[in-house]
């Protein structure tokens, strides 16, 4: 397994203050990337923390994962992006105390070319967040699983990238390409953005493979990443379709336990601000 050198601007995971903007990326596909953002999201609520969950992919997984049907909101993300629609009209409470959303659906698979020739492209979620990001402690992007221009939006808004990676085969592929346009973001358009977190996701214990590759991702990457593993569950699978996340659903499963404990490791009990 050939591992990407890190960007020379990652450095060790720290104390953050609040309020906290966080990237989830990772341009591979079915890494947990959506389910590590909303249930991390729901973890960080349950501890008080007010937090905003941003769905920029246009599958809108996050959206449908936290129970908001699209018939129900008049304004979503391609709103905010390509209308420029106030994101303050764009939020939408959920079922969680403390934790809400901007949603997302199909209209942003759009977004790609029809933001080619539009004006400071790539900035145009760091402006749209601008105004409300004091309201929140914790704001979590959920980029699609690509390096396009939502993307780099995503990037270009985030004080820090979280990078979920599966414990399985080819865990790593498209992982250097991901760290080198952190870079590029960070030289270009969003001076200090680090990857400060790496969440190991579907671990099963039961695999050799999982316990190579969380020890050679650890190896690597030493304190950048998290302690808290997070486990292959059936629970943590079926959660979505009931438009819940886990600590809702099934709030005494392995999956909810997990991200409780990586909520309070991505927080380092720091004090909720917002109110």
């Amino acid at each position: 397994m050939s591992l990407p050198d890190l960007p020379s601007n990652t450095s060790e995971r720290r104390s953050r203050p609040l309020p906290r903007v966080i990237a989830i990326a990772n341009q591979k596909g079915g890494v947990g990337k959506t389910t590590t953002t909303v249930n991390l999201g729901a973890a960080l609520a349950e501890l008080g923390y007010r937090v905003l969950v941003v769905d920029l992919d246009p599958q809108g997984n996050a959206t449908s994962g936290l129970g908001i049907d699209s018939r129900n909101y008049e304004s979503s993300m391609y709103d905010v992006v390509m209308r420029e629609a106030p994101l303050e009209d764009c939020i939408e409470p959920t079922s969680v105390q403390n934790l809400f959303l901007t949603p997302a659906n199909i209209n942003l698979a759009g977004v790609e070319i029809e933001l080619v020739s539009a004006f400071s492209r790539e900035l145009k979620l760091k402006k749209a967040l601008e105004p409300v990001v004091d309201d929140f402690d914790f704001v979590l992007i959920d980029c699609p699983p690509s390096l396009g221009l939502l993307t780099v939006n995503g990037l270009a808004a985030a004080h820090e990238v979280l990078v979920p990676i599966q414990c399985e085969y080819y865990a790593l592929e498209g992982l250097s390409q991901l760290l080198r346009n952190v870079q590029l973001v960070a030289t270009n358009l969003n001076e200090g953005l680090e990857v400060s977190t790496i969440v190991l996701t579907m671990y099963d214990a039961r695999t050799r493979l999982s316990f190579e590759v969380a020890d050679e991702v650890r190896r690597h990457f030493r304190n950048l990443v998290c302690r808290s593993i997070i486990p292959r569950t059936v629970r943590l699978s079926e959660a979505p379709s009931f438009g819940q996340p886990i600590t809702v659903f099934d709030p005494s499963s392995r999956g909810a336990t997990a991200y409780r404990e990586l909520a309070k490791e991505v927080s380092n009990g720091a004090s909720s601000r917002a109110g």
